[in-house]
């Protein structure tokens, strides 16, 4: 069966492990500690998808956050994060179902997450979705995160592909922005249970009505 896509991409937070939160929480433990807070209203309009980096940024420059705790609450931030990968993050089997499915239709298979590189290691080897993976990119492996289409561009040159070869499934409007920035497909999802094989085949489906 040949395919107009060749390849599934998956962000990773909110799409293929449910660690929104966690980043959330995390975040917020390590500001706590000089006093500041995410709301969490302000975390689903401005910071959500953006990397800790881009977060500490906006609170220097709106709240006054001073930029000399960047590194430290960063670490901490860090270290927060993977207390809570380790201690949270499992398998889910209709991720691995539809890896495994896309995998054996002879798709080729990325994970591209604003999050930094070790994390996505560690979340992709708690999920057991590692063995899956052609590809896999941190906010750390480019120069610009999400909303630039870095990220994107790179993954698409590291499998060899062109942009209109791929699917990228996202949650949020940062990746959104991302993957049509760089001429990818794109399956919005609200959360991880919307990533299915069902949804991933019917929009595959819907793409390649349009090249037939």
């Amino acid at each position: 069966m040949s395919h107009a896509i060749k390849a599934v991409v998956f962000d990773m937070d909110g799409v293929l492990v449910d660690a929104k939160e966690w980043h959330y929480e995390a975040l917020n433990l390590a500001l706590g500690l000089f006093g500041y807070t995410i709301l969490r209203t302000e975390h689903l309009e401005t910071f959500d998808g953006l990397p800790t980096k881009s977060k500490l940024e906006i609170l220097s420059a709106e709240r006054g956050l001073p930029t000399g705790l960047h590194k430290f609450i960063n670490e901490m931030k860090q270290s927060y994060t993977l207390e809570m990968i380790h201690t949270r993050c499992r398998p889910t089997f209709a991720h691995q179902y539809a890896l495994s499915h896309l995998k054996r239709e002879g798709l080729l298979i990325g994970v591209a997450s604003n999050s930094i590189r070790e994390s996505v290691e560690l979340m992709m080897e708690k999920t057991a979705l590692s063995e899956y993976l052609d590809v896999l990119l941190g906010a750390t492996d480019v120069a610009n995160p999400k909303p630039h289409p870095d990220i994107y561009l790179e993954a698409v040159r590291r499998l060899g592909l062109d942009p209109t070869d791929v699917l990228v499934v996202e949650d949020n409007q940062n990746g959104i922005a991302a993957a049509k920035a760089a001429g990818c497909h794109v399956l919005e999802v609200a959360d991880t249970h919307e990533v299915n094989l069902e949804n991933i085949h019917r929009r595959i489906a819907e793409v390649e009505g349009v090249h037939a």
